[in-house]
């Protein structure tokens, strides 16, 4: 990346002058966030590759490059990347999704250089050593034991596989004890020399930061990378609105059989897409259905029978799907009928609508869970790379405020309705029987 520096930037349309984004020599995207008043920055490198866009051969290598950058570079081992962030008070780790991976770190304003510059050598210098990432192979078996030894991560699992059916969408994030014992080095390597490109990159920063220095910042360590420059503003990652395979039409039961204490049981469908104009409609649905403890399903499950401890509602959207659930975590012996009040309050919804007062307090509980949740800048670092990454649109607070005081009791009833005609899946994760 050795073209010279010119940054060019403007505030992003809609928004203050605290958000800002630009395009660097080599093609990298950058946003900004200034936040005053603060004393922390957090930074975000993103890449827009998810356990979704792993090719066969590859099933697992998404996750494999989560734990392998950490491990060490050219210029750094694993212990000096861990030190670098310890000695200052940060923190550094990773996530990866089914539709993006990000490497982030919240440090002292003052460390943002240090922070920017093992994150970029990380990401840019990986070595996959190989006695590494044999070491790495077992530590990810391990944590995908521990997965498989909580009952309510294996029924978002099975839920996920049988809303998605043949879908990479259903596929684990994590892989599978299979996948991660086959997958050999070379083909990880593969896996990163094709998606970790400046062209796909994105970086992310809020906090006490400057858009301008950030950028040099950000420079600079690319800049001491071996990635090739391309100079291309490329476009935000979008799919087709048509799913490459599609969903499963039939209703699917499933049962997990575990030797647990308590079922975990789900009851749920297909979605909404991330972008589709009815996601806050979606959101006000599923706050009153079973998001707190004024809930229909918490009042009705947990406060009036006492039959669980545990019971939600829950949405997540994808680029070109979605799926939607109830869940609650009961007595074996109470399961069936604990299935049964699960679907009656969904059905009780889709017919008879919400009325003003749980339509009003659904709407202030996700407003102030909102604003409350954006009130550091790891929170707002994350909220950029997502709308970078996934949605293009960044909307200020005081418009997603309004998006959701614009939802209607009929659109809500209305959605209602529609979900509860589609197949509807059950998972449970229950002892043997």
């Amino acid at each position: 990346m050795s073209s010279p520096l010119k940054i060019e930037w403007a505030p992003l349309p809609g928004q203050d002058e605290a958000v800002a984004r630009s395009v660097l020599p080599g093609g990298v995207r950058l946003l900004t966030e200034h936040i005053a008043h603060i004393r922390s920055a957090s930074i975000g490198l993103w890449v827009p590759v998810g356990s979704r866009d792993e090719a066969g051969g590859h099933f697992g290598a998404t996750h494999f490059l989560e734990h392998l950058l950490f491990k060490g570079t050219a210029r750094r081992s694993a212990l000096q990347i861990a030190e670098a962030f310890d000695k200052v008070g940060g923190e550094a780790n990773a996530a990866t999704s089914k539709e993006y991976t990000c490497y982030h770190a919240r440090v002292l304003d003052a460390d943002l250089p240090m922070a920017v510059d093992v994150l970029g050598d990380m990401v840019t210098g990986a070595l996959l050593d190989p006695e590494e990432f044999e070491l790495e192979r077992g530590v990810i078996l391990e944590e995908l034991a521990m997965t498989e030894d909580d009952p309510h991560d294996v029924a978002h699992e099975a839920f996920a596989s049988a809303v998605y059916g043949a879908n990479p969408l259903a596929r684990p994030i994590g892989g599978t004890p299979q996948t991660i014992r086959a997958v050999p080095r070379d083909a990880v390597w593969e896996h990163y020399r094709a998606h970790y490109r400046p062209e796909t990159l994105i970086v992310t920063a809020a906090g006490n930061v400057d858009h301008e220095a950030v950028a040099h910042l950000v420079s600079e360590a690319l800049g001491r990378s071996t990635w090739a420059s391309t100079d291309d503003d490329v476009p935000r990652r979008r799919r087709s609105t048509d799913l490459t395979v599609a969903l499963p039409v039939e209703a699917a039961r499933r049962v997990v059989e575990r030797p647990v204490e308590q079922a975990q049981v789900i009851l749920g469908c297909e979605g909404l897409r991330a972008m589709d104009a009815r996601r806050h409609a979606l959101g006000v649905l599923s706050t009153i259905v079973g998001g707190g403890m004024s809930s229909r399903l918490f009042q009705e499950i947990r406060e009036r029978r006492g039959l669980a401890y545990s019971t939600y509602s829950f949405c997540m959207g994808h680029a070109d799907a979605g799926c939607f659930g109830l869940f609650a975590g009961c007595g074996p012996a109470v399961a069936d009928e604990v299935v049964e009040l699960l679907g009656a309050e969904w059905d009780r919804l889709a017919a008879h609508g919400v009325d003003a007062d749980e339509l009003a307090r659904a709407k202030g509980q996700i407003s102030g869970g909102m604003v409350l949740g954006l009130e550091d800048s790891f929170s707002r670092m994350m909220r950029l790379g997502r709308a970078e990454t996934l949605t293009g649109e960044l909307p200020t607070p005081d418009e997603l405020l309004a998006r959701v005081q614009r939802v209607t009791a009929d659109e809500v009833a209305t959605l209602a309705e529609e979900l509860a005609s589609r197949p509807r899946h059950e998972v449970r994760v229950a002892p043997p029987s």
